[in-house]
């Protein structure tokens, strides 16, 4: 799987599908896991990392932990496994796009190994918010970055 990047901004038709942008096409032709994202977004995984995504959380979970346990739950719970079809769309359940907030213009990015789906308006706001962020955390986050 190659490393998803990115900003696009699709639009969702009237029956709550978008087409998926070109650049994922080949990443995404063997099915797709949407699910729950953090931040009021939507996770977008191809079916082979998703179950690599299933398999690393399985191997990791502490059986007793009630965070783990909660979080396993609302990612796996809202997960909704689809084929895109010729013209890349993808149909998003109604419940998904309650959870994210999802109108017409949306935004899609590449976040690595995976895509993520936005309200246009949400994606705005976060990035406003988090810019200034942004700008000085990099030695922060991740040591050794730059």
């Amino acid at each position: 799987m190659a490393t998803l990047l990115g900003t696009y901004t699709p639009k969702l038709d009237e029956k709550g599908r978008l087409i998926l942008p070109a650049k994922f096409a080949e990443d995404f032709e063997h099915g797709i896991v949407l699910t729950r994202g953090q931040d009021r977004c939507l996770y977008v995984y191809s079916a082979a990392e998703f179950d690599a995504v299933h398999q690393r959380m399985r191997a990791s979970a502490t059986g007793n932990n009630k965070q783990t346990r909660d979080f396993m739950r609302l990612l796996l719970s809202a997960a909704h496994a689809e084929t895109p079809d010729r013209q890349r769309r993808v149909t998003v359940p109604a419940a998904l796009r309650g959870y994210a907030g999802l109108e017409r213009e949306l935004v899609v990015i590449g976040a690595g190994n995976h895509a993520e789906i936005w309200d246009a308006e949400a994606w705005n706001d976060y990035v406003s918010s988090t810019e200034d962020d942004f700008a000085t955390a990099a030695g922060e986050v991740i040591p050794d970055l730059f």
